[in-house]
């Protein structure tokens, strides 16, 4: 195999275009077009549309029948998960802000999901984690406080079955992950999660190029 020269390694222009296909290489309908709008209304930024289609193709592939989302917004990533997971599936989705979820509520039923297919839970996660059950998850998918996610991925653990998959949303963190400068301690945060996940004996892991970075791990068994 040949040795890449420097420029070929950066960045390009096609590069972006590639990704940005990518990103939006699934269409979405109107339920999540509706939900993405109340999201800019309520200034939130919801999943990109590439997130979410991984987020349903990981649902999917791991035949999830119980899952727990952290950050319910909107409710545009819990319409992704719930379209991957089995039809007898119920989503757990967790948010601080019931107004939220209330949208949630509405932009689920517009996508044609029966009421009994989402339990909502308002409060903060670190409140309601510790009552869920152990072991008892087939996914865990957080986007909630980033300055909280190493304590995301403890409860993780110990939420899902072996064999369970762990996501975290925004990652990159608009590309401060990697920046060298002085950053927040929310993007200190991200950087020990990271690093954590990369070195546990405890999960298999990838960090996905969609939107804002999304970081996978496998629990072993």
């Amino acid at each position: 195999m040949r040795q890449l020269r420097g420029q070929e390694r950066a960045i390009t222009a096609n590069r972006q275009t590639d990704w940005a296909l990518a990103d939006a290489f699934v269409p979405e309908d109107d339920a999540l077009r509706w939900a993405r709008e109340r999201a800019r209304e309520a200034g939130l930024a919801p999943v990109s549309q590439g997130t979410g289609a991984a987020l349903r193709l990981l649902a999917a592939s791991t035949d999830a029948k119980a899952v727990a989302e952290i950050g319910t917004g909107t409710g545009v990533s819990g319409i992704y998960l719930l379209l991957g997971m089995r039809p007898d599936g119920t989503l757990t989705t967790v948010d601080v802000q019931p107004e939220h979820q209330q949208l949630a509520k509405t932009a689920f039923r517009a996508a044609g999901f029966a009421g009994n297919r989402a339990r909502f839970i308002p409060g903060r996660a670190l409140d309601v984690l510790p009552r869920l059950a152990d072991g008892g998850y087939d996914l865990v998918f957080c986007d909630g406080d980033r300055a909280e996610y190493p304590d995301y991925l403890a409860e993780s653990l110990r939420l899902l079955r072996p064999g369970g998959l762990v996501c975290f949303e925004g990652v990159f963190a608009d590309g401060r992950t990697v920046d060298s400068g002085a950053q927040p301690a929310e993007v200190q945060r991200v950087r020990e999660l990271l690093r954590t996940v990369r070195e546990s004996s405890q999960l298999l892991p990838t960090l996905l190029p969609v939107g804002d970075g999304l970081l996978c791990a496998v629990r072993r068994g």
